[in-house]
């Protein structure tokens, strides 16, 4: 395939969150603040305990928290250069609901972690949005493996890059190296971002229904013939010639196309 270069113009739901998240961190450098941030919008992992799993708004607000500089940077520029892509592909709301849940199973994978006593024996806090980042690259390199994303300095096909992150992590998340927590949660980001993609191509793919019990593939030829016969009679007769079973077909045509579009 070809090689892509050149920015990504920005989508609603990227830019809404660029600047969200570049406000916050502004926001968490005044002290005060940034320690009411830490205590209340951070995932929280105890050992032995789930004393802050109740804490629902935990699993999305955390990820708008940074810890310095070069973290923001990196997720930053991930979701950048990722997000427009699946956004377009799928619509700003999709996609926001894409983002957000790869993060929080990031944060509840962390929290079960730590509850388990697998990551430390200490009080654990957990920020950012690696585990969202994370999740995109997964479903990029699931749907566009054409692309090119730089590590450092070096082009490095996206599909490779995936696996060179996943093995990274999940060395240091067995070695209990630094970060192993944040590692944990970047595990549990691409993974939930690579089901999801599976899934919802499983489902396209099988889940066409349309009313007639016989091979799939075989009815949506039967369907096309079907839909042609229709569109033959709206264009003869008008559309309010056609029988509730004509529209049906009509019905089932646009959900198929819709489907397609999703994918």
């Amino acid at each position: 395939g070809h090689m892509r270069f050149g920015f990504p113009p920005l989508t609603p739901a990227v830019k809404w969150l660029l600047i969200i998240n570049l406000a916050v961190f502004v926001l968490s450098s005044i002290p005060r603040i940034g320690q009411f941030f830490a205590e209340w919008f951070a995932v929280l992992g105890t050992k032995g305990s789930l004393n802050y799993s109740w804490q629902v708004w935990r699993y999305i607000s955390y990820q708008f928290l940074h810890e310095g500089m070069m973290h923001i940077l990196f997720n930053m520029l991930g979701l950048f250069f990722l997000g427009p892509v699946l956004e377009r592909s799928w619509g700003t709301a999709k996609f926001a609901k894409f983002y957000l849940s790869c993060g929080a199973v990031g944060g509840i994978f962390f929290q079960f972690l730590c509850y388990a006593g697998l990551l430390g024996n200490g009080f654990m806090v957990l920020v950012g949005a690696s585990g969202a980042i994370l999740g995109m690259l997964a479903a990029c390199a699931i749907l566009f493996p054409q692309f090119v994303v730089f590590i450092i300095v070096f082009p490095v096909p996206i599909r490779i890059a995936s696996i060179i992150f996943t093995v990274i992590y999940l060395a240091n998340l067995i070695a209990g190296g630094d970060n192993a927590g944040g590692d944990a949660a970047h595990l549990a980001g691409m993974a939930a971002g690579a089901i999801y993609v599976f899934w919802m191509r499983y489902r396209l793919s099988d889940g066409v229904r349309i009313p007639w019990p016989r091979k799939k593939v075989e009815d949506i030829r039967v369907l096309h013939e079907e839909v042609d016969a229709v569109l033959d009679k709206v264009a003869k007769s008008g559309i309010a010639s056609l029988s509730r079973r004509e529209k049906n077909i009509l019905k089932q045509a646009t959900k198929l196309e819709q489907m397609k579009s999703q994918l």
